[in-house]
């Protein structure tokens, strides 16, 4: 028991607004709360939405976890009420107005956490100032990071070693000195905090005030496999003088906890794009989805639409580019043929909005999965084994891409930019690198098969880590342990 004298070790979680930040986080509240943690959950009230059906579950099987939700200051920043996170915007000045309201709220935060006096604070990357609150309560801060120990790694051997300052152009590549692989990259695929020495910003202000609270922290969790990335993590220890914890994948861990309380649940009505799956054969699709955030311009979508007709490959294509068009009207970007040829007769299905992604990854249909290498993703991706045509954006994507690679479990399409906005549009990949990647993966090639063969491998070695003795389940239990005694002192049997 997580306790002393019948007094429940109390956890306040802080998460960030933006859902792939947001969901894992309240999957680490919902293990603390199975492991006998009391746990709070501070939020808005349109952000609980997106989880609160997950924390009546726990409620209903006896955990202790609530729910704090305080006002999001819409009208001061000029935006409509509802929006609270950045996956709900729908413009670029709303994007702004979120950006400015969270600040707004953490002077409530801060007095809502000192009212309910936690024994300790897990709060995302993006809120530093949780170290200031944590070292005035004298409990300790654990930051949440959803994502791997290689970018970090990474990150860290281009600012020792600067081997981008000695090529010549953004086009050559380099190798970076000090990783546990051979890692080469091209100046053009490092994010901006990388290549400027000061970059100005609200952003970047952020990520040096993350960087600045990390040895004030008690420690740093990330949602990721020991299994995954072992040498990594030594090399993480070693530059952050911390023990990485990593219990991931969180999505993985929380369902099988759900799974080993039986409780029939009723399924969401199943959506269309499931179906149409269903009427494909086994291996032969390639999804491809780019995130919430990301958005392609014309020309680039008919390069797409272009090397699927050329590929000759199944697809179900989320786009997400503008609104949807009147039924039976011709879409701007859209190839004359392609709509004939690849929609009407059910080689291709193209999807707007919110996908069950989990599901069609998990679909025996599905064989490949065109992906701008956002982390959960990935870790979706390489939970189901299936293996991965890369396509990085933005911030640390080609980092992602790397460890992608080095786990043999892809395919790169052949992006060479790391883009600063959302908007894609001042770089094209071209109908053939696109067509290529995809015969690669969707042929029956030695190539294709070894890809896949590895696929499968880290597949099993992910599931073995949540499972009772597997490295993801003995982070979070030894975590806990190691909370209570800091907390409790020597705890009573």
């Amino acid at each position: 028991m997580a306790q002393k004298n019948g007094e429940l070790l109390h956890v306040v979680f802080v998460p960030y607004f933006t859902p792939s930040h947001m969901i894992p986080l309240v999957d680490i509240a919902r293990l603390f709360a199975s492991h006998g943690v009391k746990v709070s959950i501070i939020t808005t009230p349109y952000n609980a939405i997106l989880f609160e059906s997950s924390i009546d579950h726990a409620t209903e099987l006896g955990h202790e976890i609530f729910v704090h939700k305080l006002k999001f200051p819409s009208a001061e920043v000029g935006i409509p009420e509802g929006i609270e996170n950045f996956s709900a915007v729908t413009s670029k000045e709303m994007a702004i107005g979120v950006f400015m309201g969270i600040p707004l709220l953490q002077k409530p935060m801060e007095s809502l956490i000192f009212e309910l006096r936690p024994h300790c604070i897990v709060s995302d990357m993006f809120f530093p100032w949780t170290v200031d609150v944590a070292e005035q309560l004298n409990i300790p801060r654990l930051t949440f990071y959803p994502n791997n120990l290689m970018l970090h790694c990474v990150e860290h051997c281009l600012k020792l070693y600067t081997p981008h300052e000695k090529v010549s152009s953004d086009s050559e590549s380099f190798l970076i000195p000090g990783l546990p692989d051979q890692i080469e990259m091209k100046r053009s695929q490092l994010s901006e905090n990388v290549i400027k020495i000061n970059p100005k910003g609200p952003y970047w202000e952020m990520m040096k005030r993350i960087k600045e609270s990390e040895p004030r922290s008690y420690a740093m969790i990330h949602d990721t496999i020991y299994d995954l990335e072992p040498s990594y993590a030594e090399l993480y220890q070693e530059i952050k003088g911390k023990k990485p914890w990593l219990i991931g994948p969180l999505f993985q861990f929380s369902k099988r906890e759900e799974a080993s309380n039986s409780r029939n649940t009723q399924d969401q009505e199943r959506h269309s794009c499931l179906s149409w799956l269903d009427s494909q054969d086994p291996n032969s699709v390639v999804y491809i989805c780019f995130g919430s955030m990301g958005r392609f311009s014309d020309a680039q979508l008919y390069e797409i639409a272009l090397a699927l007709e050329a590929s000759n490959s199944s697809f179900l294509w989320v786009v997400k580019k503008g609104d949807k068009p009147q039924e039976n009207e011709q879409e701007s970007w859209m190839p004359t043929s392609f709509k004939e040829k690849m929609l009407t007769n059910k080689k291709g299905l193209i999807v707007r909005g919110w996908v069950p992604q989990l599901k069609i990854l998990n679909h025996p249909a599905t064989g490949a999965f065109m992906t701008h290498c956002g982390w959960n993703s990935i870790l979706e991706s390489l939970t189901v084994g299936v293996p991965m045509l890369t396509w990085p954006l933005f911030a640390e994507q080609f980092y992602n891409e790397k460890l992608v690679e080095v786990l043999g479990c892809g395919v790169r399409v052949g992006a060479e930019v790391c883009h600063s906005t959302f908007d894609i549009t001042d770089t094209i990949v071209n109908k053939e690198k696109i067509e290529a990647s995809v015969k690669i993966l969707m042929n029956t090639s030695k190539e294709s098969e070894k890809i896949r063969s590895r696929a499968k491998d880290v597949e099993t070695m992910i599931k073995r880590a949540v499972e009772k003795g597997g490295s993801s389940y003995n982070h979070l239990t030894a975590l806990i342990e190691e909370l209570k005694c800091h907390v409790f002192g020597t705890l009573e049997v």
